[in-house]
């Protein structure tokens, strides 16, 4: 049994102790984009290292609809929030890009804004004295559902090894409202949910990552071929292993 307030203690932990080796005045650099990880590593943050050492940094491409949750989610726990648009940064890459090759890969369209942001929140994070808060979880790193060197980034990962559904138990563990831990996950790049895009719920992918179990086989089937795929992402970069001759 997944129990949501002691993990929640454990996590407060970690957080204190890691920023006591690594940074005893530094910030929290939270990257918001109005998500239940975000949100709740940013309240993960605040219990452990006080509102006044933790930074939220929105950062829209252009207009974001649903900005005015992270303003919420920033008036709630009482930290500072900034606005740091990425639109000029985006559309300067693209006119280069299509300069010297026409056009842009929808891959590449889709993966830039988040290797964007992660340029942004070291840019912040550097100015204020900070360290950058990596906020993804193991659901959707298990199946890829990440930027490598975009939102996968970061100084330190308090939900890494944590699903979906253990990340929203510990948010409300948190006493996050459910506005924060329950809204419909998209990634702002495309009009679909995360779940429509990957072809399967999150309790389900969940239960399979847990307990093995997964009743519908060409779901499983899809789940193992993400995971294999996109193993890569989550090893170290491949390094020539070299030893000078004596």
């Amino acid at each position: 049994m997944f129990n949501a307030e002691k993990v929640k203690n454990d996590i407060v932990s970690w957080i204190a102790g890691w920023f006591d080796e690594n940074g005893p005045d530094c910030m929290a650099v939270v990257g918001l984009s109005g998500g239940k990880d975000s949100s709740v590593v940013a309240a993960l943050c605040v219990e452990a290292l006080g509102r006044d050492r933790v930074l939220g940094v929105m950062m829209p491409k252009g207009e974001q609809f649903d900005i005015d949750v992270s303003h919420a989610l920033v008036e709630h726990l009482g930290i500072e929030g900034i606005v740091m648009n990425i639109q000029d940064a985006y559309t300067g890459i693209e006119k280069e890009m299509e300069a010297v090759f026409g056009e842009m890969s929808t891959q590449t369209r889709t993966n830039l804004p988040p290797r964007l942001r992660m340029t942004m929140l070291y840019a912040v994070s550097q100015t204020v004295n900070g360290r950058v808060a990596n906020t993804c979880n193991l659901s959707e790193d298990w199946v890829g559902y990440n930027t490598r060197y975009g939102d996968s980034a970061g100084d330190f990962s308090p939900l890494s090894h944590l699903t979906v559904q253990e990340v929203k138990a510990v948010g409300r563990a948190l006493g996050l409202p459910s506005m924060f831990v329950d809204k419909v996950p998209i990634d702002g790049l495309q009009s679909k949910t995360d779940e429509e895009n990957l072809g399967f719920t999150y309790e389900v992918l969940d239960r399979y990552i847990r307990e093995g179990i997964c009743e519908d086989e060409e779901i499983r089937k899809k789940i193992d071929r993400k995971h294999e795929a996109n193993l890569f992402k989550l090893m170290p970069m491949p390094t020539f292993e070299y030893e000078p001759e004596d």
